[in-house]
């Protein structure tokens, strides 16, 4: 093989390395900004369902994308309250009103349906810090129906596939990865 043809050879071999290097590199969801930390004001953070509330001073991580959506999205199911007062905070995006506990509701990132940052450390947001770029929250009645008990470790706080399934309506979950 003379040198020309090893160089042709060489030369395409580096753009498929380099193409895939910078598709992998375009699908990585890295951090927008960071938020700083503020103290809630007296009796104003939820610490239900084991929420966190933020620490003053403290550099918070916030997204603007959250990672590529595809036929297993993997991602972290949280449990969170859609009911006035509870840990969630505010009212529903979608419709602008509370959610019973009971009722299975499931709440994507906004990096997820509409590429803002999910920010926190507010009233809005419960004065709780922003979210990782991969969570999903979902009410108490969403981690019954998937029959995972209070008792159980993975309550609250589970490793999940999801996909859209758009004809029906509804998210797909599978806790198996």
């Amino acid at each position: 093989m003379n040198n020309k043809m090893f160089s042709g050879y060489f030369f395409f071999i580096l753009i498929i390395f380099a193409t895939n290097w910078l598709s992998t590199e375009a699908q990585k969801c890295n951090p927008s900004g960071q938020l700083r930390g503020k103290e809630p004001p007296p009796g104003q953070c939820n610490q239900g369902n084991d929420s966190e509330c933020c620490k003053k001073g403290k550099l918070y991580p916030t997204y603007t994308c959250s990672p590529q959506v595809s036929k297993k999205t993997k991602a972290t199911l949280t449990i969170n309250s859609f009911q006035k007062g509870g840990d969630g905070g505010g009212p529903s995006e979608c419709d602008n009103k509370y959610h019973s506990d009971k009722t299975p509701i499931v709440a994507l990132l906004t990096g997820w349906y509409n590429k803002r940052s999910r920010l926190g450390c507010d009233a809005e947001h419960d004065y709780q810090p922003p979210c990782p770029n991969n969570v999903v929250d979902a009410s108490n009645a969403i981690w019954k129906a998937l029959g995972v008990s209070e008792s159980d470790p993975k309550w609250g706080f589970m490793d999940i596939s999801w996909s859209d399934a758009q004809l029906s309506g509804f998210l797909q979950f599978s806790n198996k990865n």
